[in-house]
Parts: C-alpha cells; structure tokens; sequence
C-alpha cells in the first residue's frame, strides 16, 4: 500500500514536472513572421520596400505552434487555484477578435454575415478608431494603446503571408535531375505595398513618440482658458474655428518656440506630409486595381451630360485648352461635401464615357462609321478630362472622403490582400493627415503668439 501511494505520489510529481515544463516552454509568437503577435514590435525597422527576411522564403516554414494548442486548452472549473497570466488574457482577446472574423461580423452564426475580405477591412478600421479615435494632440500614444495596435495589426496582417501566386521553376532532384515544379512567391502587390505601409506605420508612430516633453502644450477646455486670463489663445491660435471642441495649442507667450523647437516642428510636418502623399499613392492604386461591381455600373445615366449638368459639361466639353485648376477656382467650392457631390457626378460621367469609347457597333454606311469614329474620339477625350478634374479635387481636399465609387469597391469585394492594403493605407492615409494639421495648429499659434 505505501509502496503503491508512493509510486502515485512520483507519477503525479513527474506529471506535475511534465506540465510546469509544456506550460514554460510555450512560444505565444508568430510562427510565420518576423514580428510577435503578443510582444512588441522591434525597434529595427528596414526600408520602406524592403520585405521582412521571411517572406523571402516561401513556402514559408512550418512548425507546430504550442500557443494554438494551449488556446484549444479550456479551463477546469476544480483548479480553483488557477490565476490568468496576462497571457492567457491575450490569448482571451486573440480568440474573440478572431471568432468575430470568421463569422463574418454576423453573431448568430446563421451564415448571413460579410464576406472575409470586408471583415478584415472593418477589423482594421475599427482598431484605427479605437486607438487613435480619440486622439487629437501631438503626444506620444500610451503604451497599452501601442501594443494593441501592434498586436492586433500583426494578426491581422499574417493573412498575407499565405496569399501566393505559382510561378515555373526548376529543382535538382538528388540524382542530379532537374524537374520543373511550380514554386510560390508572394503576390506582387502585397510583396511591394505591405512592408512599405509597415514602415510608413512605424515612422508615424515614431513621429507621435517624439512629442515626449515638448515646449508647448494644450488647453482642452475653451473656457479654461478665459479663466485662465489666456483669452487671446481661443482667438488668435486657434486656426479651425468650427471645430471648437478640438484642444487649443498654447505656447510661451510673447516669445512663441525656440527657433530649434519651430524648425524640428517642420522637419516633422515635411516628413508626415510625404508619409501621406505614399498613403494616398497605394490607396488610390489598389482602389484602381478594384474591380467596378456591377451594382454601380447599373445605376450609370446613359448621358454623361445628364451627370455634370449644361453648364459643367460645357467646360469640359470645350475644344480650347482645359484646365482643371481654373475650372475649381470658377466653381468657388468652400465645403467639402460639395465637393464629395463633384467628384461623385465627375468619376460617374467618366465611367458613362469610358463605356461608350469601348463600344462597338457595326455600320454599313462609311459616313457612319466615320461619325462613329469620331464620337469614340470625343467620348476619350471627355473621359481624359473628366479623370484629370476628378484628380484636381482629390488635390485640393486632400481629407476629401471616399466617393461612391470607392465605397461600393470596398463593398463589393472580395479580395482579401487589396482588402487588407486598402485599409491599411486608408488608415495611415488618416493617421498622417492628422499630424499634418496638428502640427500646423502648433506652428499657427506660434505665429500669432510672436505678431502679438
């Protein structure tokens, strides 16, 4: 009997040893990325276009990953003594987001949710508002915040290491003979943009850290400041009267920044604003590549004069020379939502001309074809200036947003590598703007603060 509880008392001991073991053992990082997906992200980061080093090996490897095991393990309800790691509350959060995914944001389970494509892009879009939602000051981004974003994005960005394209290639057998097999490389478009948006990411981030102890700060009440006897900083630095509710710069008075502070301050701007001229650059080529779902092409007017109006069509429609810019500034748009409404019916009657052009009819009566002939020219020639007006107000309201187009691409697809650059680049795109006109803020209240 002792010898038997004694031989319980070593198996349970080793079981005991076993499992301390399998639990300390356990890699909670990626198991495809040079990034972990619980930690945070290393502070070495490459070059805009170039890849991370394992996405130069595909297939990519594989290894059984002990983290997914232990998020299948369920918890016993008699290990009354178990306390959650923050691990475990990790792995918690992971599963969640997840099991949301695949449901394709539909709770019931009853099928009716988004396709994958859409769910990934609301994910990504609903963890840019939650992070930096609530943002609106040039301060560096609390370290919880940091690592949600990191973490979250790194999961959702592991979809793309397994969107590959075949190519032909040859492998030398051991005999010495050469096969040919087809071999997988990343698809071009993701191999290109995905590590050039995650170095675009970094710098952002790493611009927000840089306001650690910075030589102005803000005041997030108005009326603080009247309080205050600071009354002149509502008036004079505040540069966007209609968003009151904004927090409002303050600098030293009289003096304003020091010439180090104010020229670090445009260095940084510069660089923000370049960062968001890229954004916009692989936004609007992987909204191109997007295929035009059919809902939007039915509902296009048979006339593209329909869509501009007489007026508008007349200046597009002028043999003389067209200018885009001098057409803006005859219409004289002050809000953006007429200008939203502009290049809406702009991108419509381009789509409406784009159509005809490409259509052929068969004429028997060479007069005809002659005319047929020259309508096509015609219908080119509006589609080209149409497109180049449709870019001029994209330029001159850059925080224009999506045209229905755009949304209905969005929408409709079903691509999950575009979805996934799309809305990583709509983000940063957002994220870059923002620091852009924070920064002006500052700099227009220096300005003010050394007129006065």
């Amino acid at each position: 009997m002792d010898s038997s509880s004694q031989c319980d008392e070593n198996s349970s001991s080793e079981t005991d040893l076993d499992r301390s073991t399998v639990i300390d053992s356990i890699d909670f990082s990626r198991t495809i990325s040079d990034v972990s997906s619980f930690s945070e992200r290393s502070e070495d980061h490459s070059g805009p276009y170039d890849p991370p080093s394992h996405r130069g090996l595909w297939p990519p490897p594989r290894r059984p990953s002990p983290g997914l095991n232990r998020m299948s393990m369920k918890q016993r309800s008699t290990d009354v003594f178990h306390k959650k790691s923050p691990a475990d509350d990790e792995l918690e959060l992971v599963k969640e987001k997840f099991s949301k995914l695949l449901l394709g944001e539909d709770m019931s389970g009853n099928g009716k949710g988004v396709c994958t494509a859409v769910a990934i892009s609301n994910s990504i879009t609903n963890l840019y508002a939650t992070v930096f939602g609530t943002r609106h000051k040039l301060e560096s981004l609390p370290l919880e915040k940091k690592s949600m974003w990191r973490r979250e994005m790194d999961c959702l960005l592991s979809v793309c290491d397994y969107i590959v394209e075949f190519y032909p290639s040859t492998q030398t057998l051991p005999d010495g003979t050469a096969v040919e097999v087809m071999a997988t490389r990343p698809r071009s478009d993701i191999y290109i943009n995905l590590p050039a948006l995650e170095k675009l990411d970094a710098m952002l981030i790493d611009i927000l850290d840089s306001f650690h102890k910075p030589e102005f700060w803000y005041i997030d009440d108005g009326k603080k400041s009247f309080s205050s006897g600071s009354s002149s900083f509502r008036r004079l630095s505040h540069r966007n009267e209609e968003k009151w509710w904004l927090p409002v710069p303050c600098v030293p008075p009289d003096t304003g920044l020091s010439e180090n502070a104010r020229k670090n301050l445009q260095q940084k701007r510069d660089c923000a604003n370049q960062i968001h001229k890229a954004a916009v650059a692989i936004n609007t080529g992987v909204l191109f590549e997007m295929e035009i779902p059919d809902s939007f092409l039915a509902t296009l007017p048979k006339s593209g004069k329909i869509t501009l109006g007489d007026a508008l069509y007349r200046s597009v429609s002028l043999p003389e020379r067209f200018s885009p810019d001098q057409l803006l500034d005859q219409l004289n748009i002050g809000e953006e939502h007429d200008a939203l409404e502009l290049a809406d019916h702009v991108e419509a009657a381009m789509y409406v001309w784009r159509r005809k052009a490409s259509t052929h009819h068969s004429k028997s009566s060479w007069k005809m074809v002659k005319e047929l002939v020259s309508d096509e020219d015609k219908n080119v020639m509006l589609a080209s200036r149409a497109e180049s007006l449709l870019l001029s107000i994209k330029q001159r309201f850059p925080a224009l947003s999506q045209t229905t187009l755009d949304t209905s691409k969005i929408q409709y697809n079903k691509d999950v590598g575009q979805a996934i650059l799309e809305s990583y680049s709509r983000v940063l795109e957002s994220l870059a703007y923002n620091i852009v006109s924070w920064i002006d803020d500052v700099l227009f209240a220096d300005k003010s603060a050394r007129k006065s």
